[in-house]
């Protein structure tokens, strides 16, 4: 039987889902058509984007909805305990285990479990698990007795879990008994108008809360919300609205240059990001890499600039205007590790290459410096701002724009200790 969209709003509406677009809408419509079954669902979306709603949507529209429901971030469970909490321990079967105990899977008989950041599990409990799904089995920890239970697995994910799978770090078997029915979750970006909505709902909550007047948006202001990425998603949306309406309780609309204020600045270091094929972000060394070959790259076009405008003031000036924006690449570039370098070029003294050989043997060398092995550069970098800091890693590290434990690292791993 198909769901109508009057259907989907008011599940919305009990489960506090607020929005309109597409995307969100079908998320619901899918939650809704598998909640009836007994068929596992992975959740994937981003951090803050609200995957729990949909797995108490799936619970309390299924016949499991006078059963218990329980929520479990495997993330934030040590890795020693997380197989005692959901499977529960005998007493004595490690020490601090005084008495016996009942895991999440013996509680919930007859429920569902909601598992987010299933990708965090350790590999030894995902073997526990894809038990329990399987056969409906599991063993306490220290007991060799078998106990039956019924329970619905419901779990959800910000990470690829193929890509975990590829890395080892998941079990493929448990991949794909987990995600029968996957329900994907829309970033609040990829959400369109959705912004608008939940920042009035947030503002009326908070309006209520600490007595004040709900704050309003100006039109600008907007446009602004609307163009901001939020990485955060919706928990970081519903941080910004409270601390608007608290530190700005003075005002009820909300123009752009005061919204400014609160919507965190894009930042200007190198980004980290995922490539077309799902992989995880890219190293840190892999950016110093990338950085490394620009800046050659640079100061090869720089070395050009000068050998072609040789003996031609006119000609180098006009150079130097045209490419203002490389040398202003460099100068950035260079000046967090370097120390300000004057270079004295004289263009009218300068004297072009007496032959066609010796204008080739400057490209040649151009060449040659091209071929410097980047490893070397990264360890010529490290020693120079160890120098320039007195061996202080803590100072040299802010200034390479990597972690302290990064460069304890390299150090080790370049044996540049004295």
């Amino acid at each position: 039987m198909a769901i109508t969209e009057t259907e989907i709003q008011s599940v919305k509406q009990r489960y506090g889902v607020i929005g309109n677009s597409p995307l969100l809408n079908n998320a619901v419509r899918v939650a809704m058509q598998v909640a009836p079954t007994d068929m596992s669902v992975l959740i994937t979306g981003e951090s803050g984007s609200g995957k729990e709603s949909f797995s108490k949507i799936i619970h309390y529209l299924s016949p499991r909805k006078h059963g218990q429901f329980i929520a479990i971030n495997c993330g934030s469970i040590p890795e020693g305990t997380i197989d005692s909490e959901l499977f529960g321990h005998e007493k004595g079967s490690f020490t601090g285990a005084h008495e016996s105990r009942k895991g999440y899977f013996e509680v919930t008989n007859g429920g569902t479990i909601f598992l987010d950041e299933i990708g965090e599990m350790p590999l030894g409990t995902q073997a526990r698990l894809l038990r329990v799904l399987e056969n409906g089995e599991f063993i306490k920890v220290g007991s060799s007795k078998v106990l039956k239970t019924d329970v619905r697995v419901v779990a959800a994910t910000n990470v690829n879990l193929l890509v975990k799978v590829e890395q080892g770090k998941f079990r493929e078997d448990l991949y794909y008994r987990l995600s029968t029915v996957p329900i994907f979750v829309p970033p609040l970006r990829e959400r369109g108008k959705d912004v608008e909505l939940l920042f009035r709902k947030f503002a009326t909550d908070f309006a209520e809360k600490y007595k004040v007047k709900p704050i309003t948006l100006t039109e600008e202001a907007k446009n602004m919300l609307l163009k901001y990425r939020f990485p955060g998603n919706i928990r970081q949306l519903k941080n910004l609205v409270e601390q608007i309406s608290v530190l700005s309780s003075d005002q009820t609309e909300i123009t752009a240059e005061v919204l400014s204020h609160y919507i965190p600045k894009e930042s200007s270091l190198p980004a980290l990001y995922k490539e077309q094929n799902g992989h995880d972000s890219i190293s840190e060394r892999e950016i110093l890499y990338k950085v490394l070959f620009d800046l050659r790259k640079d100061m090869n076009d720089l070395k050009k600039i000068v050998l072609e405008g040789a003996g031609n003031p006119a000609q180098t000036a006009q150079l130097v205007k045209e490419h203002a924006g490389l040398f202003e690449s460099v100068h950035q570039e260079v000046k967090p590790i370097h120390e300000p370098v004057t270079l004295n070029i004289n263009p009218a003294s300068a004297e072009p290459p007496e032959t066609e050989e010796e204008e080739v043997q400057d490209i040649s060398h151009v060449a040659e410096d091209d071929s410097l092995s980047l490893v070397k550069k990264e360890k010529e970098l490290i020693m120079r701002a160890l120098r320039k800091n007195n061996n202080k890693r803590k100072y040299a590290a802010r200034d390479l724009g990597i972690s302290e434990r990064t460069l304890y690292r390299k150090i080790k791993e370049y044996e540049l200790e004295e």
